[in-house]
């Protein structure tokens, strides 16, 4: 059995960022990752990143992990690898299985879920031929693994993942096809459409894959128009010669742990499903227990590593490490720079979104 003050289960952006803040201010912090290494998606991201000064604009996603892994060895905050949380109660102890195969108990006295997403599956013919696969999947191994999953790739998605992951295949010497989206408008931010377009690749709206073709392996893809009722359309079937067909049609929070603890939950499709309530300092329904990252809604890293220094500031100070006045100033500091990057068409929806979760305790 293990005792320590903050329990951060995730060792991606937001938990990193929390575990950093609650360690600044001198609570001792235990993180939990299933990975041999930590960063989460961060090492996957070669791309630069917007926003402003205090957003790393400019700085590409793996650079920003390693300033934080340098932080983290700098204030020696322990970090258990290749480690799985397979049980949370509401009294917050947590159960460890290390290594796959030594189980520990983990008592905490605050705990900060920050277990990312999962990608989603979207199903048709031939989905579960070899050379299928998620769009994240495609970037573990094109970013992480430097193996090139194919050579000649359709994506099915037009969102900021899609095109950002067709833009890192053209770079790594895969012909992307065409990107193919059932929504009658393009989905991603438009500097990342825009390199896209620029190398060529035909986008398809109102467009979804039909089927995959292959006797052992993906050898080619069907896609067809969808009509005004997202019904396929006779007749517009169009064969494409393909070898891989990668998925990016959204993330669904991983959210198990906060269930099996007693969270409570709202349905926000816009924030990717089923999303813990949580007050403005990130804490749930269950006191003591936090949220941070895109367990709490589906946004962009930078918004998870400021949700996780929120959430790392204010369980310390739930601890007695940091006054309430300095809380505050913190924790709006830091709201202010979220609610900025939640502007424009996209974040706007996304923060009267956010804002549902902010209501059980009366502070929207």
């Amino acid at each position: 059995m293990i005792k320590t003050e903050i329990a951060v289960i995730g060792g991606g952006p937001a938990g990193l960022c929390a575990a950093i803040e609650g360690t600044k201010a001198g609570a001792k912090v235990l993180v939990i990752d299933e990975n041999s290494k930590p960063g989460g998606q961060l090492f996957k991201q070669i791309h630069k990143f917007f926003g402003s000064r205090e957003h790393q604009a400019g700085v590409r996603g793996f650079q920003i992990g390693e300033k934080l892994l340098e932080q983290s060895r700098e204030l020696e905050i322990e970090v258990w690898l290749n480690s799985e949380v397979c049980g949370l109660d509401s009294d917050k102890n947590l159960w460890v299985v290390r290594d796959k195969k030594e189980s520990i108990k983990v008592i905490a006295e605050r705990v900060i879920i920050a277990t990312g997403a999962v990608e989603n599956s979207i199903y048709f013919p031939g989905w579960d031929l070899p050379g299928v696969m998620g769009a994240g999947a495609a970037q573990t191994m094109i970013n992480i693994n430097r193996v090139l999953p194919g050579k000649k790739v359709l994506m099915v998605g037009s969102g900021n993942v899609g095109v950002i992951v067709s833009y890192q295949l053209l770079q790594a010497g895969a012909e992307v096809v065409a990107v193919v989206d059932a929504a009658p408008k393009l989905g991603g931010y438009g500097v990342h459409t825009a390199k896209v377009c620029r190398a060529g690749v035909p986008f398809y709206t109102s467009h979804t894959i039909l089927k995959a073709w292959g006797s052992e392996c993906v050898e080619g893809a069907v896609i067809v128009r969808l009509d005004n009722s997202w019904n396929p359309v006779t007749g517009s079937e169009k064969f494409l010669d393909v070898d891989t067909i990668c998925i990016a049609t959204g993330l669904t929070p991983l959210s198990e742990l906060a269930w099996m603890a007693g969270c409570k939950f709202e349905f926000i499709p816009e924030l990717g499903g089923h999303v813990p309530l949580h007050d403005r300092f990130m804490e749930t329904t269950v006191s003591g227990i936090y949220v941070a990252g895109d367990i709490s809604g589906i946004e962009e890293a930078s918004t998870a590593m400021d949700e996780g220094r929120i959430a790392g500031v204010n369980a310390a100070a739930s601890l007695g490490y940091i006054d309430d006045d300095k809380r505050k100033k913190m924790t709006e500091k830091l709201w202010k720079r979220l609610n900025s990057l939640r502007c424009g068409p996209f974040g706007e929806k996304r923060k009267s979104s956010k804002d549902r979760l902010l209501t059980f305790r009366g502070e929207a």
